[in-house]
């Protein structure tokens, strides 16, 4: 099998060449098509905080966390396909790697069926438990229960990609992605403006341009003459397939459901303070996501490259590969995080021209943005553990320090400190600066153990 690095539909083997040219070359589509689909969301923020209102905009921002806790999970099941994938192709197991994507897309129609059903169901219930303001909870509760209605397409979206990821490819489900964020925008501006609809008009919007993405990325694995072609006669859950992703894929779905169900309660503080801190905690949230995407990406790629490079068993390469992602994410956010903190009014009144959101979005960027940069060392290592195949020990470092040791911050600062905004929030970069210290401790732990077990081997044949 040739590894194919420059057409669109094909793949790039990243077992060879230079380790940040590789990550760059495949970083790079990735951080645009993440921001092309943070625009989904983002998008439909900006349209109702402009033309509709600011409980509008409240409610939106509200929706994230409820929205981000099945997509999260369903994302850990991408990383552990992706795992699986990934290291069939470094390895040129190429039956294999064809059982994987059958079994990953089978898995995928699945899922689609089970969290529409749990997304449309458990709608209100959430909404309750972040105690959301009767003033919102109508217009989050409608835009919920579309969105998940047609959360179908974004899970085979995402999915879709993961596979092509896997093998190198992060071309085509750019080009995807920024065609319909583009329609997205259309429609939304169309539903708002012409059509005189409301919360309503971006959530249909959101769902309609979703299932344009998944019906573009199925119509490209069905008709791909490449190795990684999904063929709807052998479509079929494999047994042993499944159980190796869901071995990387079950604790990374669990941390990362019990990470936004956290999140959920920290929504639930920040509501304690009215629809204006809503609506500011809300396009901070949007902003900061951009500088985190950076890292997001760097650690997708991580993974991908861990992932191919101990397939072909060369485990020098990827930790070089993981020391170069950490480096190359530092420095990004460092970029990315001083421009946003340095134009943060601007930049939320992208959203809104209400002043007492306006400041309340200001003082969250200022406050919290360039923490990032520890949460960009943890999710750069924990995408390369991951690429190894080590899914459990990222979970229990992660669910320690975003849920545990974030909510005996908030329990301790309300109750006994002081019950005011920029501490609430500030308990994201309490959770980051945490869990960094547990995680690179971890990572160091695990490679020593592994160059001892690997002199020990040889000293054993020698």
């Amino acid at each position: 099998m040739s590894a194919v690095h420059n057409k669109p539909g094909g793949t790039r083997d990243m077992t060879k060449g230079p380790i940040l040219k590789q990550l760059l070359l495949f970083s790079l589509p990735l951080l645009f098509g993440n921001i092309f689909q943070m625009m989904y969301n983002t998008v439909d923020s900006i349209v109702v905080g402009n033309f509709v209102g600011t409980e509008a905009l409240a409610a939106v921002g509200s929706t994230t966390m409820i929205i981000n806790m099945l997509v999260f999970f369903f994302n850990g099941f991408s990383v552990g396909a992706g795992v699986v994938i990934g290291q069939r192709f470094g390895a040129k197991e190429e039956d294999k790697l064809h059982t994987a994507v059958q079994t990953t897309m089978a898995l995928t129609f699945c899922f689609c069926v089970l969290f529409t059903i749990i997304g449309v169901s458990y709608v209100k219930p959430m909404l309750h438990l972040m105690s959301t303001p009767e003033d919102v909870f109508d217009d989050a509760s409608l835009y919920l229960r579309i969105y998940f209605s047609g959360i179908a397409g974004l899970l085979i979206y995402n999915m879709g990609s993961g596979i092509l990821r896997a093998v190198g490819n992060t071309v085509l489900p750019l080009m995807f992605l920024v065609l319909t964020s583009l329609m997205n925008i259309v429609l939304d501006l169309f539903f708002v403006l012409g059509l005189h609809m409301a919360i309503d008009g971006v959530a249909y919007a959101t769902i309609l341009s979703q299932f344009i993405s998944a019906m573009l990325v199925l119509v490209l694995l069905t008709r791909t003459k490449e190795i990684y072609r999904m063929t709807w006669s052998d479509l079929r859950i494999d047994r042993a397939v499944s159980g190796r992703i869901f071995a990387v894929a079950l604790p990374a779905g669990i941390q990362s459901v019990i990470t936004a169900f956290s999140n959920i309660f920290v929504q639930g503080y920040i509501n304690y303070f009215g629809a204006e801190c809503m609506a500011g905690w809300s396009c901070y949230n949007k902003l900061d996501q951009m500088v985190f995407l950076v890292t997001q990406s760097i650690a997708m790629a991580s993974t991908t490259f861990v992932s191919q490079n101990i397939g072909a068993k060369n485990e020098e390469r990827a930790d070089r590969g993981t020391f170069t992602a950490i480096s190359l994410a530092v420095a990004t956010i460092l970029v990315t995080g001083s421009i946003l903190v340095f134009n943060a009014r601007p930049a939320v009144q992208l959203f809104t021209q209400d002043e007492g959101v306006i400041a309340f979005g200001v003082m969250f960027i200022q406050t919290n943005t360039m923490f990032v940069l520890f949460n960009g060392v943890n999710h750069v290592l924990a995408g390369a553990l991951r690429g190894r195949g080590d899914s459990r020990g990222p979970m229990v470092i992660m669910l320690m320090g975003f849920v545990v040791l974030r909510q005996i911050y908030l329990f301790v600062l309300t109750r006994f400190i002081s019950n005011t905004p920029r501490p609430v929030g500030f308990s994201y970069p309490v959770g980051w600066m945490l869990t960094m210290v547990m995680e690179v401790g971890y990572f160091l732990y695990i490679r020593r153990r592994r160059k001892a077990l690997e002199a020990a081997d040889t000293g054993a044949e020698d």
